[in-house]
């Protein structure tokens, strides 16, 4: 496993990070024996970054990497979770957003008991778009210096968001004061904003962690969950990507984290699995070279929806 420094975080993060979304039960059923498996495979492979939040799966997925953690060292890993959007366990879709100050320390409160740890590398203030941006400024207000307070308490490490518009990563890139970004669906085989913004990343420190480079399960043989918003003439355009990397003896898996993973200047892609076996393939695959000639045929597929804004809610 390669490692980068995360811009001025200083954390020397691993090449590939561990998302637990799918321990939640974000994408499918899931075995918590198994989950838990998935996370130490993970960490056994060299992984050094886990993500969480407590709305994947209503604070399921903190629970479950909560008790694979559990007697790890703190001294082996990085963690960061989120705060602002909270789902019930129950009702996919029915987020609650709240930014305020109080909200903000009682979530802190209420991860660091499901997580086992009373100090976060990061904290991403999470989906600020979402339920049409009613709640935007609040976030960058309230919810920012709720957040700032709590790092110059040293309860936490580092401020960033967990976001996906980039007209508000542009916003927040240049004038909000973060110290990383949690960027997901915008380096990947079908969209590469992400390079919009690297530059501005780079000049100002911020430490950037690729998010989805499976494009939210668009870019697998299963396919997305039927929440995500792609329509079904969008979904037949990756299905046909899909079958043709399959002719090709290549999984579009497998190309898709390759891509995702290999920018020199991009110090983590952030996967998530809560199945062991595809956790060590995952590393395997990063660690192997990739096909420039396949690679350059799956995006003209993908034209189409080539930079698409998926209308995430």
């Amino acid at each position: 496993m390669n490692y980068s420094i995360l811009g001025k975080t200083g954390l020397r993060v691993s090449r590939l990070s561990f998302g637990a979304s799918a321990l939640g039960g974000v994408f499918r059923l899931v075995d918590e024996a198994e989950a838990i498996r998935a996370v130490h495979v993970a960490l056994d492979c060299g992984i050094n970054y886990f993500d969480v939040a407590p709305a994947y799966g209503g604070a399921r997925a903190e629970i479950v990497l909560g008790k694979a953690l559990r007697g790890v060292a703190r001294s082996r890993y990085f963690l960061s979770t989120k705060v602002g959007k909270y789902t019930s366990p129950d009702c996919y879709g029915a987020d609650t957003l709240d930014y305020s100050r109080a909200r903000i320390r009682a979530s802190i409160e209420e991860s660091a008991a499901r997580l086992g740890s009373d100090y976060f590398d990061i904290i991403h203030i999470h989906d600020i778009e979402y339920q049409d941006r009613r709640h935007t400024e609040w976030a960058l207000s309230e919810g920012y210096e709720a957040v700032c307070e709590l790092k110059h308490e040293g309860r936490i490490g580092a401020v960033s968001f967990g976001i996906y518009p980039m007209d508000l990563w542009k916003r927040i890139l240049g004038a909000v004061e973060i110290d990383a970004a949690l960027i997901h669906n915008h380096y990947c085989l079908y969209d590469t904003r992400l390079l919009d913004v690297l530059p501005l990343a780079r000049d100002k420190g911020v430490g950037l962690i690729n998010g989805s480079p499976f494009g939210s399960a668009l870019l697998t043989e299963r396919g997305p969950a039927d929440w995500h918003p792609a329509s079904p003439e969008q979904r037949a355009v990756f299905r046909r990507a899909a079958e043709f990397c399959r002719e090709q003896g290549v999984s579009i898996s497998q190309l898709a984290l390759q891509f995702a993973s290999h920018h020199p200047d991009i110090p983590t892609t952030l996967f998530s699995s809560a199945n062991p076996d595809s956790v060590a393939r995952n590393v395997r695959w990063c660690e192997e070279p990739f096909d420039v000639v396949l690679l350059d045929r799956v995006q003209e597929i993908l034209e189409p929806v080539h930079n698409y804004e998926w209308d995430y809610r």
